[in-house]
C-alpha cells in the first residue's frame, strides 16, 4: 500500500526534476504564484519507503465553512503508465480526508489524441470547398489515439472521478487543447522548413528589416506589461495585475535561473512585441503573449516565436509548447485565430484527457456547483 505525506521542497524538487510528467505547474515556485491559496508538496511512497510521485496540491477556503476544495494543476505526477490507478488515489483521498476537502480537482497531463499539421490543413481545404460551419477538431480523425490515455479515462470513472465537459476546447481552468511543436531528434533547420512558407517569410522579414530579439530581465518586466495591457484592450480579456507577474518572475527564477525568461522584440527600440516563456524538465512553454497596435507589419510576432524555439531547442527541449487552443475549425469563429497563428509553425493539435472532479462529500459538491453556476 502506498503511503502519501508532506515533503520538503528538497526532496521534491529532487524528484519532479527527473520525472517524464512533470510541469511547471506542479513545481513549488507556481504556489509561490498563486498567492490566494494554500498548498502541500505531497509525495507517494511505496512499501520500501521511495518516493515514486508526487503533487502540488493548492487549497481554497469555502467561505463560512472550515472546508476546502483541493485543485492539482497539471498532475498529479505519479506513473499514468499504471494499469492500477486506484492504488495511487485511495492513500490520496485519505489525505485529503485528514484535510477538511470536500472536491478535488485535477489536469492530468496525460494526452489522448493528436493531429498533425498536415491532416489539419487538408480538412480545412474540405471545410472552405463544401462552405462547412461550425467544424471542429472532434469532427477529423485524429493522426494518433492514445489507447492507454482513453484506458485511463475509463479507470477514473471507475473510481468516481467526474469529467467535466468542456466548450470550445476550453475548461474552466487550463485548455484542453493545446499546440505544440516537437523537437527531439530535430535539427533547427527541419523545425524551420516545417514552418508554412508564409511563416518562413515572415520571420525573414522581420530579421531584414531590423527587428531585433533579446532575453530581458525584471526591469524590463513593467514593459512587457504595460504592452500586455494593450493586448488585453484590443483582443477583449482581463490582465492580471502587475503584482501577478512580479511574483512569478522572481519565484521561478530563484527556483532555477533558466525557469523563466521574457524576450521582447524591437525595432529601433521600440517595443513592438513581448512574451514569457518556461522551461522545465525539457519542455518549454510558451506562456504569455503580448504585442503593439503599431509597426505589425514588421512581423514581431513570427520572430519572437522563432527565437524562442532556437532558445528550446538549444537547452535541450523536446518540446516546445504553445499552449491553449480552440478545438474549432470554422474561420468565422473569433477563436479559430489561436490555432490559425501556431498551426504555422508546423507542430500537432493535442487533445489532453481534460478536468476531472473527484467528490470526497458529494452533497457538499453539489452546493458549490449549484452556487457555482449562479455566479
Amino acid at each position: 500500500m502506498r503511503q502519501v505525506e508532506v515533503v520538503s521542497r528538497e526532496d521534491y524538487l529532487s524528484f519532479i526534476e527527473k520525472q517524464p510528467w512533470g510541469n511547471f505547474m506542479q513545481y513549488p515556485s507556481w504556489a509561490e504564484v498563486k498567492t490566494e491559496w494554500k498548498n502541500d508538496l505531497l509525495g507517494w511512497f511505496d512499501d520500501e519507503g521511495h518516493m515514486v510521485g508526487c503533487a502540488l496540491v493548492l487549497y481554497r477556503k469555502l467561505p463560512g465553512l472550515n472546508k476546502y476544495l483541493a485543485y492539482i494543476p497539471r498532475g498529479p505526477v505519479i506513473d499514468w503508465n499504471t494499469k492500477q490507478l486506484q492504488e495511487w488515489f485511495e492513500p490520496f483521498f485519505e489525505y485529503l480526508r485528514r484535510k477538511n476537502v470536500f472536491s478535488v480537482k485535477m489536469e492530468p497531463p496525460v494526452v489522448r489524441a493528436k493531429w498533425k499539421t498536415p491532416t489539419i490543413r487538408s480538412y480545412l481545404k474540405e471545410v472552405r470547398a463544401h462552405g462547412l460551419k461550425g467544424k471542429t477538431l472532434r469532427d477529423l480523425g485524429p493522426d494518433e489515439v492514445d489507447g492507454h490515455a482513453e484506458y485511463i479515462q475509463q479507470e477514473l470513472e471507475r473510481i468516481g472521478w467526474k469529467l467535466k465537459e468542456s466548450e470550445g476546447g476550453f475548461s474552466a481552468i487550463q485548455p484542453q487543447f493545446v499546440f505544440r511543436l516537437p523537437l527531439k531528434g530535430r535539427s533547427l533547420e527541419d523545425v524551420f522548413a516545417g514552418f508554412h512558407t508564409n511563416w518562413r517569410r515572415n520571420v525573414r522579414k522581420a530579421e531584414k528589416q531590423g527587428v531585433k530579439v533579446t532575453v530581458g530581465g525584471e526591469e524590463e518586466l513593467p514593459e512587457f506589461y504595460e504592452l500586455l495591457k494593450v493586448t488585453a484592450q484590443r483582443d477583449n480579456f482581463v490582465v492580471r495585475n502587475y503584482s501577478y507577474f512580479e511574483t512569478m518572475y522572481r519565484s521561478l527564477k530563484r527556483e532555477d535561473p533558466n525557469r523563466i525568461q521574457l524576450y521582447l522584440a524591437r525595432y529601433d527600440g521600440k517595443l513592438l512585441a513581448s512574451t514569457i516563456a518556461i522551461h522545465a524538465n525539457g519542455h518549454t512553454w510558451y506562456l504569455y503573449g503580448a504585442s503593439g497596435n503599431e509597426m505589425r507589419e514588421k512581423m514581431p510576432n513570427h520572430a519572437i516565436q522563432w527565437r524562442m524555439i532556437q532558445d528550446a531547442h538549444e537547452m535541450g527541449a523536446h518540446t516546445y509548447d504553445f499552449r491553449g487552443i480552440s478545438h474549432t475549425l470554422d474561420e468565422s469563429n473569433p477563436l479559430y485565430g489561436l490555432l490559425r497563428f501556431k498551426l504555422g509553425f508546423g507542430g500537432e493539435a493535442c487533445q489532453l484527457i481534460g478536468e476531472w472532479d473527484y467528490p470526497l462529500q458529494p452533497l457538499l459538491q453539489w452546493a458549490f456547483d449549484m452556487y457555482m453556476k449562479k455566479r
